[in-house]
């Protein structure tokens, strides 16, 4: 059997007619760019996301050095995030002209560990940019105390989690900007770039719809700008998409709680966390095995037995030889568990449109890997902890 990473031609042709329809809206109302498409999705995105505003941009890495220009952020600031991640969230940071602060993540969910901001905290601290990794959200209730404590700002980067909440919080509502990726892989994807950012700040909203199209929000009339546009095409592919991302990530959810039964008592790799009370919507399905040596080994067992598995991501970014090293970033550390996470994980194919057979043929065969390592893996050890202000730990 052959399992894809990947369902986007299932997924448009459960609702081709959908998106077909709205592509022929655009096409012949002759508005493609900054269109009443486009500000129809907006609008439908706010509304979703509730917030006050949404605007789309070209891509997620520009949501995110947009919502940093538009807060005033550049050079001579820094701004903590964790290594961890797509090197997008630390590029942006760097292309703001600011200097980007590692530090390191929680064990259990992979995401920014609050008690490790506090301690990155300079005089030159301006801003937090965490990253609701792979699905699940960061604890926001703690980052948004550290925040209000030392006055700064918090960019959430949102590409992997729409849909996805917090306890007693949803994404947008503790920050001053969401910002999101529709490259088609994410739950929510177009086919091709394109991202947007969210709030419920009208300057950061008026900032950023003026950054995004050359510095104009009146024709012939320009000041600092840049070309960051979200047209109406995609806009469109967005618009018809965005009315099943729940049901979509539903799905989602059922999958991950057929891996999890299925791979529960496998011994050379840990699950995905959940914490309680939190809406984990798994753009990614990741297992982390518990020796470095055994996820390529792992990896190269499911992809040549027809399993497209895949590794998100595999080299850290304070690890990457491309990285700005000095007043381009600096790392609070040390960082083991970003570390860990970057040596030895795997995502599992995970889409709405898998079929059961799939799903049941990766676990078998992840399964059948296991069972011939399982007599080497360490001895279970306690949970892993972060501190007091970490949500796994309190």
């Amino acid at each position: 059997m052959k399992v894809e990473f990947y369902g986007h031609v299932r997924q448009y042709r459960n609702i081709q007619r959908e998106i077909d329809a709205n592509l022929q809206q655009v096409l012949l109302s002759g508005n493609y760019v900054q269109g009443p498409m486009l500000k129809q999705f907006e609008g439908e995105f706010a509304a979703y996301s509730g917030t006050r505003y949404a605007v789309g941009v070209a891509n997620g890495t520009d949501a995110i050095w947009l919502a940093l220009m538009a807060l005033g952020i550049g050079p001579g600031d820094e701004v903590i995030t964790h290594p961890n991640t797509f090197f997008a969230t630390a590029e942006a940071i760097w292309i703001a002209g600011a200097t980007a602060v590692f530090v390191d993540c929680c064990p259990k969910t992979k995401c920014i560990c609050p008690d490790k901001i506090a301690a990155a905290i300079t005089a030159r601290t301006k801003a937090i940019v965490p990253v609701h990794l792979y699905g699940q959200c960061a604890d926001m209730v703690a980052i948004k105390k550290i925040a209000d404590q030392h006055g700064l700002k918090v960019i959430e980067d949102n590409a992997q989690a729409i849909g996805a909440h917090g306890k007693g919080f949803k994404i947008g509502e503790l920050s001053d900007a969401a910002t999101t990726s529709f490259i088609i892989q994410k739950n929510l994807g177009t086919f091709g770039d394109g991202g947007a950012l969210v709030t419920n700040n009208a300057d950061i909203d008026a900032r950023v719809r003026k950054l995004r199209n050359h510095g104009s929000n009146a024709r012939n009339v320009h000041s600092y700008g840049f070309n960051s546009r979200l047209d109406d095409l995609h806009a469109g592919v967005l618009s018809a998409k965005l009315k099943h991302i729940d049901a979509w990530n539903d799905l989602r959810r059922q999958w991950a709680a057929r891996y999890t039964a299925g791979l529960k008592s496998c011994r050379t790799f840990d699950l995905p966390v959940e914490l309680p009370g939190y809406r984990h919507v798994y753009h990614l399905y990741v297992i982390e095995t518990k020796k470095p040596e055994w996820r390529d080994a792992l990896l190269k067992y499911l992809n040549d037995n027809g399993v497209d598995a895949k590794t998100h991501y595999s080299i850290a970014i304070h690890q990457q030889a491309g990285y700005p090293w000095g007043k381009g970033a600096r790392i609070v550390g040390p960082v083991p568990n970003a570390e860990a996470n970057a040596a030895c994980c795997i995502s599992l194919p995970m889409f709405p449109e898998l079929t059961t057979e799939e799903v049941d043929y990766t676990i078998a065969k992840v399964r059948e890997w296991d069972a011939t390592k399982a007599a080497e893996a360490p001895a279970t050890q306690g949970p892993a902890q972060c501190g007091p202000l970490c949500a796994c730990c309190r």
